[in-house]
C-alpha cells in the first residue's frame, strides 16, 4: 500500500432552486468565456461537480460562470479557499458582487432574483492521513518555496517585468516596472497568493506565475491593443482592436463603433479650429448622451478633458490644440469592465498623438439630418422641460412645482444651472447658482382684467425646440376656477404642457398670474375641452414671493403689441430637468 495525503470533500449545503426572494451579496467568478457555447459547456461541467453553479453575461461578448450567491463576503471567501485548495475551481477565482453581471444563461430559465442564498457551509475536514488503494493516481504537487526561488531565478528581465505588470492588473503591485523583485514585489506576491488560497510564501511557483500571467494575457488578447494611423483624420493611436471596428467618418469625428457586440465605442476628433473652436467643442460634447453627466471635466485655452459615468457606460474624452487643428479622441466603454476599461484607457491615452491631416467639415454624404443628432450621435435632452419667468435682477426665476420636482440637475435656458429655492402650492422658486442679468424682469399688476379681455401667456410651448418663448393670445373667462377656487383663473386658451409656469400677461405687458399645468387643478380622470387652460391669481404669487423674500415690481403703464412680444420674450425662461 501506498500512503499519501487526500482531503475530504467539501460539504456545501445550498438549494439553485428554491423560490425564496434574497439578494445576492457575493459571488466567485471561477471563470470567462468568450462565446456562448464554450460558457454554456464550461458551466455544464462545473454544475456535475457543485451544486451553486450560474452563468451570466457579461458587458461585451464574454460570459461569466459563478457560484452563489453568498450572503456575505465572509462565507464566499471561505467556500472560495476550500474549493480552491481542493482543486475544484480555478486558482485564480475571485470574489465579486455582481454588479457587472447581466442576464443569467445557466441554468436555462432561472431566475436569479428566487435563489436563495448558499447556507453557512458545513465544517471542514482537516486532511487525515488515509490508507488509499495504490491505484488512485495523487494530486500533483507544485514546488517547493526552494524550487520555485530557483526557477524564479531563471526568469530574465523582460519575464520578471512582464510578471510585474501582471501583478499591477491582479491589483496587487503599484510600484515600478523595473525588473527588481524587491519587497513591494514580494508583498504583492504574497498579496497574491493569499487572494487565490496559496500559502502565503512571497515567492511565485511556476504554475502560479502561469496563472498571473494568463489571467493578464487573456485579457489582453481580448482586446487586441493595436495601433492604428487614420491618415484621413490625421491621429495615430492605439486601439482595442477586438472591441471597436472603423464605421464612418462624420466631421468632426472618425467613428469607431462596437465589435461582436462589445458595446465600446471611439470617436477620434479631427477638425480646423482654434481656441474658440476648442471651447465650443468642450460645450457640445457635453451636451451628448456618450458624455454622461457626473464626472470631472477640467479646460484651460489649448486643451480639454471630460470624464463622465452613469449606470450604462463611462466615457472619457480628450482634446487638444495643434497648429491649427483640434485633434482628440473619445472612449466609451460599458460600465462593470474596469479592468479592460482601464488598460485600453491607459493604452490610448500613452500612444495618441496628431498626425498630418484633417477632417474636412463635411465628408460623403454627410451626417444623418435631424435636430436631435450632432454628427449622427444623440444629443443628450431633458427628461421635461417648461416655462419659468424671472421676478428679480440677480435672475431669481419663478416656475411649475411638477416640472422641477425630483431633478437630479436644473437649468436655465439649457446653459445656467439652478437650484430649488423653495416649492410650495404648486409653485417653486429657483436660484441661479451664479448671478445672472436678465433683459426683463416682471412687473406685477393686481388688477384683474375685465372679463373677456384679451390675455396672452409667454411660454416655451415645444419645450425648447423653437430656442425662444411663443406668446399665446386668449382670453380672461373667469376670475376663479370651475370649482370656485378663489386663487385661479380661467382662461380661454389652448394652451400646451409646454407652457406651464410662464407668465400670464394683460394687455399692458403686466403679469397677472402664472399658467398652472392641468394636472394640478384638474381632477385625475377628468379631461376639459382643449380651449380651457388655468392660472394661478396675483395674490397667490404675491404671498408665495413674500413668505421667500422676493420684492415685486409695479408696471408702470401702457405698452404696444410689439413692446409686449419683446417683454414676453425676454423675461420668460426655458427651464430644463435633467435625470
Amino acid at each position: 500500500m501506498t500512503r499519501f495525503f487526500a482531503v475530504a470533500p467539501l460539504g456545501v449545503a445550498a438549494s439553485l432552486f428554491l423560490t425564496t426572494a434574497l439578494c445576492a451579496e457575493q459571488w466567485i467568478q471561477i471563470e470567462a468565456q468568450p462565446s456562448l457555447t464554450q460558457a454554456t459547456e464550461a458551466a455544464r461541467g462545473y454544475a456535475g461537480e457543485l451544486p451553486n453553479v450560474v452563468g451570466f453575461n457579461l458587458p461585451g461578448r464574454w460570459h461569466a460562470i459563478a457560484l452563489g450567491p453568498y450572503e456575505t463576503e465572509a462565507e464566499a471567501e471561505a467556500a472560495r479557499r476550500a474549493l480552491r485548495a481542493q482543486g475544484r475551481i480555478p486558482g485564480d477565482s475571485y470574489l465579486t458582487d455582481g454588479s457587472g453581471f447581466r442576464d443569467a444563461f445557466w441554468p436555462v430559465g432561472v431566475n436569479v432574483s428566487t435563489l436563495a442564498p448558499v447556507e453557512a457551509q458545513q465544517a471542514i475536514e482537516a486532511p487525515t492521513e488515509q490508507v488509499i488503494d495504490a491505484a488512485i493516481t495523487p494530486v500533483e504537487l507544485d514546488e517547493t518555496p526552494a524550487q520555485a526561488r530557483a526557477s524564479e531565478r531563471q526568469l530574465d528581465r523582460p519575464a520578471r517585468e512582464a510578471l510585474q505588470r501582471a501583478l499591477h492588473f491582479a491589483g496587487v503591485y503599484n510600484s515600478g516596472i523595473d525588473g527588481a523583485f524587491g519587497p513591494g514585489t514580494r508583498r504583492a506576491m504574497s498579496e497574491w497568493q493569499a487572494m487565490q488560497g496559496y500559502e502565503a510564501t512571497g515567492v511565485l511557483t511556476s504554475r502560479q506565475r502561469s496563472e498571473v500571467l494568463k489571467a493578464y494575457q487573456d485579457v489582453i488578447d481580448s482586446l487586441d491593443l493595436t495601433p492604428v494611423v487614420d491618415e484621413v483624420a490625421g491621429v495615430s493611436i492605439t486601439l482595442p482592436a477586438g472591441m471597436v471596428e472603423f464605421a464612418e467618418y462624420s466631421p468632426p469625428f472618425a467613428k469607431y463603433t462596437a465589435k461582436d457586440g462589445s458595446e465600446a465605442q471611439v470617436l477620434l476628433i479631427s477638425q480646423t479650429g482654434d481656441e474658440a473652436t476648442l471651447g465650443g467643442l468642450y460645450e457640445i460634447m457635453q451636451t451628448l448622451e456618450i458624455v454622461p453627466m457626473d464626472g470631472p471635466r477640467s479646460r484651460d485655452k489649448n486643451s480639454f478633458s471630460l470624464t463622465g459615468t452613469n449606470t450604462r457606460i463611462t466615457s472619457h474624452t480628450e482634446a487638444r490644440l495643434v497648429n491649427g487643428t483640434v485633434k482628440g479622441w473619445t472612449l466609451i466603454w460599458p460600465t462593470g469592465d474596469e479592468k479592460r476599461h482601464q488598460m485600453a484607457l491607459e493604452a490610448m491615452q500613452a500612444s495618441f498623438a496628431p498626425t498630418e491631416g484633417v477632417l474636412p467639415d463635411a465628408y460623403g454624404d454627410g451626417a444623418a439630418q435631424d435636430i436631435d443628432l450632432m454628427a449622427g450621435l444623440d444629443i443628450r435632452r431633458p427628461e421635461k422641460a417648461g416655462s419659468g419667468f424671472y421676478v428679480d435682477d440677480k435672475g431669481t426665476v419663478l416656475t411649475d412645482a411638477e416640472l422641477v420636482a425630483s431633478c437630479a440637475k436644473i437649468t436655465l435656458d439649457e446653459t445656467y444651472d439652478a437650484t430649488v429655492a423653495a416649492s410650495a402650492d404648486g409653485m417653486a422658486l429657483l436660484t441661479p447658482t451664479e448671478p445672472l442679468a436678465p433683459l426683463a424682469v416682471a412687473r406685477f399688476d393686481s388688477h384683474l382684467p375685465r372679463l373677456q379681455s384679451e390675455v396672452s401667456v409667454s411660454g416655451f410651448a415645444y419645450e425648447g425646440r423653437l430656442g425662444a418663448p411663443t406668446l399665446n393670445y386668449g382670453l380672461m373667462a373667469e376670475h376663479k376656477g370651475l370649482s370656485g377656487e378663489e386663487d385661479l383663473l380661467r382662461l380661454a386658451m389652448t394652451a400646451l404642457p409646454g407652457e406651464a409656469g410662464g407668465p400670464v400677461l394683460n394687455s399692458a405687458g403686466a403679469v397677472i398670474g402664472m399658467l398652472a399645468p392641468g394636472s394640478a387643478v384638474v381632477p385625475e380622470g377628468r379631461s376639459l375641452p382643449e380651449d380651457v387652460a388655468f392660472a394661478y391669481d396675483m395674490e397667490k404669487l404675491a404671498g408665495f414671493l413674500s413668505q421667500n423674500g422676493v420684492a415685486m415690481a409695479a408696471s408702470d403703464g401702457n405698452t404696444s403689441e410689439a413692446d409686449l412680444v419683446s417683454i414676453g420674450r425676454d423675461m420668460t425662461v426655458l427651464v430644463s430637468c435633467w435625470n
